[in-house]
Formats: structure tokens, sequence, C-alpha cells
């Protein structure tokens, strides 16, 4: 098989197809078969596996997750790199190459092309997701896909390296991001990645992260929409303290707030990023009733 990590093999082919790496698309073809293996052993792959990648690029991990794998969906947007796409992975029957921007596909096809591969009419649709992201629509992508009613079993992504940091944070360094990816899965950090890592060489050093998402969300909330309307008046003010911000946010009496809020046995003064998960659930259940 064509070593696509290979430095000499991507600018040949970039050559010979008359294809430039598109910056303004995030394109930056990685070139570390070490990384490479890191990725593929975190997404745990068999046979029984149906994977979705966004942006496979030329295939450089499309083409061994077809060897492992039972079925690959690579979603692609660039229309020249799909011809080098489809050239290379032509002598593989269980690819599925679909000319695509991810955020305007319609969620169903996914499941319906599952379920054609799995031979199944009911049933949960499983797969996993596995990409090497364009950076400028991560946040896009992972809300997309945890938000659904059919979230992947197991995601595998590389990021931006603050971005996945931010994703794994911890009460005291929590933001929106991190509490919008942890309600709705496990996020884990499984490697850096240093930019000699791509070609061409990003600018920012990135990161593989882990998220499993949960099958039911661990905290009782009854409405979604509203809790992260709750959660983003709260970090609205980010260096206001808590009462503020949420007063200020959601509309509602400042001396009320502070009142809900020592009585679940959260500081008032607290900032947002030094709540756990648990503590906005909390303060969700309090104020759910009073904002209109």
């Amino acid at each position: 098989m064509i070593d696509l990590t290979d430095l000499k093999t991507i600018k040949s082919l970039l050559t010979y197809y008359n294809v430039s790496a598109q910056k303004n698309l995030g394109q930056h073809f990685l070139i570390d078969p070490e990384i490479l293996d890191k990725m593929l052993a975190a997404a745990e792959l068999s046979k029984g596996d149906f994977v979705v990648e966004i942006g496979p690029g030329f295939g450089v991990m499309t083409l061994p997750m077809a060897d492992l794998a039972g079925r690959v969906l690579a979603v692609e947007t660039d229309k020249k790199v799909l011809e080098i796409l489809k050239a290379l992975g032509s002598g593989y029957s269980n690819l599925d190459i679909l000319p695509s921007n991810i955020l305007k596909l319609d969620s169903r096809y996914i499941h319906d092309r599952y379920k054609t591969w799995a031979k199944v009419k009911q049933g949960k649709t499983s797969y996993k997701l596995v990409s090497n992201l364009p950076y400028y629509i991560t946040s896009a992508i992972l809300k997309l896909f945890l938000e659904t009613d059919l979230p992947p079993d197991l995601i595998v992504v590389m990021v931006q390296k603050e971005v996945a940091e931010r994703i794994v944070a911890e009460p005291g360094e929590l933001s929106l991001l991190g509490i919008s990816v942890q309600f709705f899965g496990k996020p884990e950090l499984i490697s850096l990645v240093p930019r000699t890592s791509f070609w061409p060489k990003p600018e920012v050093t990135s990161a593989i992260i882990r998220i499993r998402p949960f099958k039911q969300p661990p905290y009782d909330i009854d409405n979604i929409k509203l809790f992260f309307r709750i959660v983003k008046a709260g970090f609205g003010e980010k260096r206001k303290q808590l009462h503020n911000s949420l007063s200020g946010g959601l509309w509602l009496d400042d001396t009320a707030v502070q009142e809900l809020l020592e009585e679940i046995g959260v500081d008032p003064k607290m900032r947002p990023q030094d709540l756990s998960l648990s503590e906005w659930a909390k303060i969700y259940h309090r104020l759910k009733q009073l904002v209109k």
C-alpha cells in the first residue's frame, strides 16, 4: 500500500493532480506514522465497526481504517482532493466516499448508510467518528455529533491543543466548550501532536482526544436547551461573580439569585469556570422555574 505519510509521495500526488493544500479549508496533511498509529489505536477498530471520517484528504487515515473496520464513510468537500482519494481508494469495496459538506448533510444519511451496511431496518445506529478535523469547524462538528439523538459510540478526533485542553478541563478551568462536551460524554486527552507532524506545518500544536458519549446524560436535566441557556448566561461575563452573571444574563433579581445559590450550597461569589457540572445541574433545577 502506498505510504501517504511520506512527504515525497504527497508532493508527487499534488503535482500529478495539479492540486495545492487549501489553507482556507484547514488542510494540513499528516506525515507522522507514529501519530497515525496513535489515532488508529485510540479508535479501537474492528471489522464490526462502521466509521465516519470528516475531511479524509488523500486517505492517510482512511485507507488504514478501511483495512481495520467493516466500513468507512469518508465525507469530503474538496472536489480536487476527492479525485485523488477516489483513485487511491478504488480497491476498497468497504469505502464509501461522500462528496459533501458535513455541516449541510442530512444526519439521516449516516444512519441510512449504516443500516444498509449492517442490513438492519430497526434498532440503534452504531458507528464511530474518527477524524483529523478541520480546526475551524471543530466546535460545530462536536456539537453536531454529540447533541444528536443518535451519537457515535466513540469519537476520536485531532484538534487544536488549546481546544483539547478546554474540552478535558476540570473545575477551576472549565469553559462553556468543556461543559458542552462533558455533559454528553467523557473526554480524555490521548496525545499531543507537534506541528512537525503535518505538512504544510500549521501554526499551532495539535492533540488527539477521545470522547465516549454517554448512553444517557448522568444529570437529570429535563430541558437541555434551557440548561445551556443558564450555563451560557453564567459564562456571559466570565470575570464577574456568578450571581452577577446569572442575574444579568437571565434578567433576574440579583438578591433572589444570591439567595437561591446559597440555598444549594454554591457560593454566589464564585466564578463560572470554578463550578462542576453537578453544581450547574443544581443551579438549573433552582432557576428553571424563574427563567422566562
